[in-house]
């Protein structure tokens, strides 16, 4: 079984990644991944409609600048996501260190949302192959060496 774990923010990249997985396989797994400070795509997946949250607050790393997503990209994903899971702050600042120091790559805290799941094992992918999508690089060099200095791996 293949599996993809994909971040959620707004709902379009995990929309549209949804629509081509299903296409090419249509037996894939599709999970979602936000913050736990910011769930409110499982919320809704869940309650089958949109639930509106309070915008996380500051300093958290994964603060995002909107909580409420799309409602053009909710029946997608009601569709064609089987979950949406969540993951901490300290198990995304790990996943950014360890894209960091495996990968090197930069990428931004929430763009590190789908590997933090599947590292901490909220994604199950045993038996299977796994897509993982990290996005995002839209963090300042400051920022970055701030977040990975805050909770050393």
């Amino acid at each position: 079984m293949t599996c993809w774990s994909l971040p959620l923010g707004g709902g379009g990249l995990l929309a549209g990644c949804a629509i081509a997985a299903k296409a090419a396989n249509p037996d894939c797994r599709l999970i979602g991944v936000e913050p736990e400070s910011g769930n409110d795509g499982q919320q809704s997946l869940r309650a089958g409609r949109i639930v509106h949250i309070e915008t996380p607050p500051a300093p958290s790393p994964t603060a995002r600048r909107h909580s409420t997503w799309a409602s053009t990209t909710f029946p997608i994903l009601q569709q064609l996501v089987e979950d949406i899971v969540t993951v901490s702050d300290d198990q995304l600042l790990d996943a950014m260190r360890f894209c960091a120091d495996a990968m090197t790559m930069v990428v931004e805290p929430t763009g590190c949302l789908a590997a933090a799941a599947v590292l901490n094992g909220r994604v199950d992918v045993k038996g299977g192959s796994v897509g993982i999508v990290l996005s995002g690089g839209n963090i300042d060099s400051a920022r970055f060496a701030q977040l990975l200095g805050r909770n050393p791996g």
